[in-house]
């Protein structure tokens, strides 16, 4: 569930107290007031949401295979030194990358220590603990309405679901009442381009596109148009390419410095779709988009079968991006705003 918060406007100055009869003073008109940003953010209580504790209970059931490895950790009767290292055996195995388990391991000892538990089933809780302070950095809300249109540049590789999160993101915006303008700058996929449009349709909303054009150009295009026509947001969805094919990431670039030419303050997002089931290669993809495009957060798809999830705890320790949303399946529903504890919670479930 996609929440759009907006702050309160000031209480009223109480009124003065009444004196002497006066001829009343003529009343100014009112300026119009700009709209309040949208925060697109986890609810603060998610899993007292009926609708949000479905999709923890799938978010759950994709991560069993990692929830059972480690939870198995801690069905003996003491702890000891054996434990640790079946327990650094398992974070590893996980995909959650050397750095990141030496540092929960160091965590949990010390929550151990400072808690006085003796009992290895009550260190499940702990490490629950420490992986939500891990990750809680990354979580962090999506801002819509600072900038008229909020330009949001999404890059990823292929088969990553960089097109299909564009789709389900601008259903949840036009659900929200923002207007929302597509780009279809993958222009050298023409079924992208046709599985841009569909989106387009299904959401009704407008998409500028160009067959074999230039993707730099339609981003200029959709930028300038998402101005002109005073949409709330315009979502760029550039073509999907590895980290190691230099020239199409010097494209990437050619992107993000024409749509700073269309709009000084653009892009205002630039965010990297990645699939939960890489592993490790998932943490090189984020160095690599976030070292050419300086990344502001993440989508996570994928996480509802062979992924491991572990590799969420590596980013959070040597890449730090906010993860914006997370994906666990083909459906709408099924990409939500993430959360560290909940991640946390289903990661050891």
């Amino acid at each position: 569930m996609f929440s759009f918060f907006r702050k309160k406007p000031p209480a009223p100055a109480p009124a003065p107290e009444a004196g002497p009869a006066a001829a009343p003073a003529p009343v100014p008109p009112v300026a119009p007031q700009a709209p309040l940003p949208a925060v697109v953010s986890p609810p603060a209580a998610p899993a007292a949401l009926p609708e949000r504790k479905g999709w923890l209970d799938k978010l759950k059931a994709g991560l069993r295979k990692t929830g059972s490895s480690i939870a198995t950790v801690f069905t003996g009767t003491q702890i000891d030194d054996a434990l640790y290292e079946e327990l650094e055996a398992a974070l590893l195995m996980a995909d959650t990358g050397v750095k990141a388990t030496e540092h929960l391991l160091a965590d949990l000892k010390k929550r151990v220590k400072e808690s006085k538990t003796t009992d290895p089933a009550a260190v499940k809780g702990l490490l629950a603990d420490a992986i939500a302070a891990l990750l809680a950095p990354l979580q962090k809300p999506l801002v819509i309405g600072e900038h008229k249109p909020t330009v949001i540049m999404v890059a990823g590789v292929n088969g990553a679901g960089k097109t299909t999160s564009i789709g389900k993101l601008t259903r949840h915006l036009a659900n929200e009442g923002a207007s929302v303008l597509l780009a279809a700058a993958d222009t050298f996929r023409a079924a992208a381009r046709e599985q841009l449009a569909v989106w387009a349709d299904r959401n009704t909303v407008e998409i500028v596109t160009q067959e074999g054009g230039d993707p730099a150009a339609v981003s200029f295009d959709a930028v300038s148009a998402g101005k002109a026509r005073g949409r709330d947001v315009v979502l760029v969805d550039t073509a999907g390419r590895l980290p190691t094919q230099l020239h199409l990431m010097e494209e990437l670039r050619k992107i993000k410095r024409v749509v700073q030419k269309a709009d000084g303050t653009a892009p205002h997002e630039v965010l990297l779709v990645i699939d939960g089931n890489t592993g490790q290669n998932a943490l090189t993809q984020v160095k690599a988009f976030d070292e050419a495009l300086q990344l502001t957060g993440l989508v996570i798809t994928k996480l509802d079968g062979t992924a491991k999830g572990g590799v969420v705890c590596a980013i959070a320790r040597e890449r730090p991006v906010p993860i914006y949303f997370i994906g666990v399946g083909e459906k709408l529903e099924d990409l939500e705003t993430f959360n560290a504890r909940e991640f946390a919670q289903a990661l050891l479930n």
